[in-house]
């Protein structure tokens, strides 16, 4: 009776570290998990709700997260306007949910969908747009054509749509310098 019982106890010492070993292993799993995820998959768990971004240069950027790429946020503010954030002068982002989207590989497509691409768009749509840059200066105008390094930008007054008459300079923005482009309704007539 007693050796049935010592090999019980001596079976349930075993049972108990194999699962202290297997809790340890997979803490260690999930360390390493978190570890290989970017800022990206942590935000795109996040779509479609309301996040604030603080960024280098514009401060605190809030609205809708809409949508995550390689190097850029895409929010709506509570104006409806697009605001577009370049990810590397992102310092925090607040309201995230708890769910994280699974780590993803863009693809060869989403790895061309940059910065560059997005800004791409605005100029497509002539959009006027407020451009904030990394030092705290603001520039307004109409994102003419974006280059491999830079965006010309036609600078009117904002109340003017962007026609040749009203165009008061052109100005070459460095896309290192841009923080956040924010969209303005366009102008009437």
């Amino acid at each position: 009776m007693r050796w049935q019982q010592l090999f019980a106890d001596l079976e349930a010492r075993l049972a108990e570290e194999e699962a202290a070993d297997e809790r340890r292993e997979e803490a260690s799993r999930a360390r390493a998990e978190w570890g290989r995820l970017r800022l990206a998959d942590r935000l795109r768990g996040s779509l479609g709700r309301p996040v604030t971004v603080s960024c280098q240069g514009a401060g605190d950027v809030t609205g809708r997260l809409v949508e995550v790429g390689v190097d850029w946020l895409l929010l709506e503010d509570g104006q409806h306007r697009e605001v577009l954030v370049a990810q590397r002068v992102v310092r925090t982002v607040g309201g995230l949910t708890a769910r994280t989207a699974a780590e993803c590989d863009p693809g060869a497509v989403g790895r061309r969908l940059d910065l560059r691409r997005a800004l791409r768009g605005l100029a497509r749509d002539r959009a006027l747009v407020h451009c904030l840059l990394d030092d705290g200066g603001v520039v307004t105008g109409t994102v003419d054509r974006v280059g491999a390094d830079f965006l010309e930008l036609a600078e009117h007054p904002a109340d003017l749509p962007r026609r040749r008459g009203a165009v008061t300079g052109v100005r070459a923005v460095v896309l290192q310098a841009v923080a956040v482009v924010r969209t303005q309704p366009p102008a009437t007539v």
